[in-house]
């Protein structure tokens, strides 16, 4: 019980550290100033439905996959099948998170509101994501079927380059 209730500790401090640097990307790349949303509002993060494929890609170097329900498929270009793995969902006021392991390592990928550009098309992007793997951390975009991207290149931006 008390292993479950560290790991628990540890993942929450992972979840809050991650959306924090998330949401502080979101101010970077234009997006909101403060906290997202209605600071009275204590709801979970709705944005994205538990049902919404959310698709990320991100630059230097180049990486991306999405997560589906409780999957999270993440490839490069080395790998453009990509790894899958499970993940678990938590959706705070200002976003989402996943968390799992991927190759023995912690892994955590924040989403947050925000437009963000990937810095090599005119396309804009409704999210911004922060994908930290053990001590490795990773700044882009992200995406879900109903809410794309705009503007730019009109090739699938769901895969790496």
């Amino acid at each position: 019980m008390k292993k479950a209730h560290a790991a628990m500790r540890r993942a929450g401090l992972g979840y809050l550290a991650a959306l924090g640097s998330a949401l502080a990307m979101a101010a970077c790349h234009g997006g909101a100033k403060d906290m997202p949303g209605d600071a009275r509002d204590h709801a979970p993060f709705h944005e994205i439905g538990a049902e919404d494929t959310i698709h990320f890609l991100g630059t230097e170097p180049f990486w991306g996959g999405d997560v589906t329900g409780t999957r999270m498929t993440y490839s490069t270009p080395e790998s453009r099948a990509g790894e899958v793995f499970p993940v678990s969902r938590f959706a705070g006021r200002g976003g989402l998170s996943f968390t799992g392991m991927r190759g023995g390592a912690e892994l955590t990928l924040a989403v947050a509101p925000g437009q963000c550009s990937d810095g090599m098309s005119d396309r804009v992007y409704p999210f911004t994501v922060m994908l930290k793997i053990g001590a490795e951390t990773r700044n882009g975009c992200a995406w879900t079927d109903r809410q794309r991207p705009s503007g730019g290149e009109t090739s699938d931006p769901s895969r790496p380059r």
